[in-house]
Parts: structure tokens; C-alpha cells; sequence
């Protein structure tokens, strides 16, 4: 059995090709493809925000409508319309939710892969690779449909 070369460490071979231009554009096409990665993530996340944001309006607006009718006598008292609007609210409540933990578990998957291509010196990775605005705004949606839920269940809050 032939014996096998020692392998070189990786902080050896880091940026030992990068003056090669074919390998130089690679690392760099590559560290692109991270940056397009997290926007096609922050893409997803928006669609998830777009989506469970027009399920707590739209189950907070039947709700309105109905209570408005119910006061105004216009209408026999029921609760159907009110479990409809507060389902349609905790489904884009659960959403919301989902969407926010697939995003965080992704990103987190994509800084280690990134951390470790440049640790390992196939990547520069120079760029910030900064937090997602778009995180922020799916956890104020978050808080804003907890806060319609609450408002419609005790009959008052913000939004009652």
C-alpha cells in the first residue's frame, strides 16, 4: 500500500492560488454567490411576510366588519365570523413564525459554509455580511399580529 502525503494544513494553503487569475475569479464568483444567496433568502422571507400579513389584516378586517354588523343589530348574534377572523389571524401569526425560524436556521447554515470556505482559503470572504433588515421587519409583523389577536380575543387593546 503506497503511503498517502501528509495533508497540508489549511491555513498553509490559504491565499496560496489567489494570484492565479482563474482561481482569483472563482473565489471571487463564489463569495458573489453568497451575497445573491442571502437576498434570494430575504427574498423568501418577504414573500412569507407579504403573505401572512395579508392573512391578519384580512382575518382582522372580517372580524371588524362582523362586530360592526352585530352591534348594529344588522345581524343575529353569532360567533363564526369571529372564530373565521381570529383563525385567519393565528394562521398568519403561525406563518410569520415559520418563515422567521426557516430564515434564521438558513442564514445561520450560510455564515458557518461561508466562515469555513474562508477559513479554508477558497473564498476571501472581505465582504460584510450584515444582519437582514428584512428579519426585523417580519418580527415587528409578528408582534403586530400578536397584538391584533390579542385585541380581538379580550374585545379591546390597540386595535378594538
Amino acid at each position: 500500500m503506497a503511503a498517502q502525503p501528509a495533508p497540508v494544513p489549511p491555513d498553509s494553503q490559504q491565499h496560496s492560488n489567489f494570484g492565479d487569475p482563474s482561481v482569483e475569479l472563482s473565489s471571487r464568483r463564489t463569495g458573489m454567490s453568497f451575497q445573491r444567496t442571502r437576498m434570494s433568502a430575504d427574498r423568501t422571507l418577504m414573500s412569507v411576510i407579504r403573505t401572512s400579513l395579508s392573512l391578519i389584516s384580512f382575518g382582522f378586517t372580517i372580524y371588524q366588519f362582523f362586530e360592526h354588523l352585530q352591534t348594529t343589530n344588522v345581524l343575529g348574534a353569532s360567533r363564526a365570523p369571529r372564530n373565521f377572523g381570529v383563525s385567519l389571524i393565528y394562521l398568519g401569526i403561525g406563518m410569520v413564525v415559520v418563515g422567521i425560524l426557516f430564515h434564521i436556521q438558513f442564514m445561520v447554515g450560510l455564515r458557518r459554509l461561508r466562515a469555513d470556505l474562508r477559513h479554508e482559503g477558497l473564498i476571501h470572504g472581505e465582504s460584510h455580511f450584515p444582519p437582514s433588515f428584512t428579519l426585523l421587519v417580519a418580527i415587528l409583523l409578528l408582534l403586530l399580529g400578536i397584538a391584533a389577536a390579542v385585541s380581538v380575543k379580550a374585545h379591546s387593546g390597540p386595535f378594538g
